[in-house]
């Protein structure tokens, strides 16, 4: 059952005060604590519950529920790791994330479906592209074949390609079961704390001391005093983080806005174009849910608001001419404007590649940094909490 807000650590708490209390003995003690329960946060606080049930482990989260800014608004899809530098954090954590997801959800109930994706090709240049993602795959050992014009005519009628690359271990997964799954977890040994906000950090001799408010807009805290912080603040991770170096991390909010097709269309598999020039994005895809409803998205737009979700009727043609490239029979007017997501990006408007950002800060034992953590993140969750778990000493 996922926990509703209520007051901060309810049985724990041995005390409030108001916020920059010059007080500094703090209220609660505790060995780990998780900050924000988006997907790679539950990740963390799960494996934290379940290796090291001896400690205490809290996961706040300044939302009502859990997971609900990037983790739940995304294309929900289990990526095979292709497209990024081979030795990139995002490539290594994606392919292993990939098989351990699909390990869980084997032994589950969460609803996933391991329906494949083709990366299209329309001319020459798009297919010596392919191949050479083909060839990379190879390299690290992930499962794709080429597939050319004829046959593919056969599976897929109404997908125009010259060729396309087959990744058959990708796959869709529904998010929120699976952070309900990761939630419930957790709870069966430790808390989630729901509308709670981080207010301060500052280093203590024994770790961390937190200034924590329930509800997350109240002025009255609770000083916690942690071992171990482990900042998977998502959107926010960089403000975080800062709070003991200060303006180290800046992140960009790229919004992703997806449309919804109200007409009858058969596709089988997940249809992506050749992605775009530093890999902003990859390109507006086509997706579907796991009751088969078919969606097109997400494309990259740059927001200063990181709650500017509002998709806009306007980017209706812009999205109509990407999807008819590989899809010519869509007809626009049954296009509709469904939802948008907003990705924390450590890259900004026109800047190359930016890996993920996961460490120990140097100068700060036991303050684990996880900053632009957006796409493959869902994919390389439970990798991204094996990885965090190897730095603890």
């Amino acid at each position: 059952m996922i926990p509703s807000c209520q007051r901060l650590f309810s049985g724990y708490r041995v005390g409030s005060r108001r916020l920059f209390s010059t007080l500094r003995a703090p209220d609660l003690e505790v060995d780990n604590i998780v900050i924000g329960a988006g997907v790679v946060g539950l990740a963390i606080g799960e494996r934290l519950t379940r290796e090291r049930s001896h400690e205490v482990t809290f996961v706040v989260e300044k939302n009502k529920r859990i997971g609900e800014e990037t983790s739940a608004r995304n294309s929900e899809v289990i990526h095979a790791g292709l497209y990024y530098p081979e030795d990139s954090l995002k490539t290594r954590l994606c392919i292993q994330g990939n098989r351990m997801l699909y390990q869980l959800l084997e032994k589950t109930t969460i609803p996933y479906r391991r329906i494949g994706k083709w990366v299209v090709a329309q001319d020459e240049s798009q297919e010596e592209y392919l191949r050479k993602l083909h060839s990379k795959a190879e390299r690290l050992g992930v499962e794709t074949y080429f597939m050319g014009h004829e046959e593919a005519k056969t599976k897929e009628p109404h997908v125009q390609l010259q060729s396309a690359l087959v990744s058959p271990t990708t796959g869709i997964v529904d998010s929120h079961s699976y952070m309900e799954y990761l939630s419930e977890k957790i709870s069966e040994s430790s808390d989630i704390a729901l509308c709670t906000k981080v207010k301060s950090i500052s280093p203590h001799d024994q770790g961390y001391l937190l200034e924590i408010a329930t509800p997350a807009d109240s002025d009255n805290t609770t000083s916690v005093l942690a071992k171990r912080v482990f900042n998977a603040g998502g959107l926010h991770a960089d403000k975080i983080s800062n709070m003991i170096v200060p303006d180290k991390y800046k992140l960009y909010y790229a919004k992703g806005n997806y449309f919804a097709y109200n007409a009858p269309l058969e596709v089988h598999h997940l249809i992506y174009p050749c992605p775009e020039k530093n890999l902003a994005g990859l390109g507006t895809h086509l997706t579907m849910d796991l009751a088969g409803g078919i969606k097109f998205g997400p494309d990259v737009e740059y927001v200063n608001n990181p709650y500017d979700y509002a998709v806009s009727d306007h980017n209706k043609q812009s999205f109509a001419t990407a999807i008819r490239s590989y899809l010519p029979s869509l007809c626009p007017d049954k296009l509709h404007p469904d939802y948008s997501g907003i990705r924390p990006k450590l890259a900004g408007p026109g800047e190359s590649f930016r890996d993920f950002i996961i460490e120990e800060e140097p100068d700060h034992s036991q303050f684990f940094s996880l900053i632009g953590i957006e796409s493959p993140g869902l994919t390389a969750s439970l990798a991204i909490a094996d990885y965090v778990y190897e730095k603890i000493r």
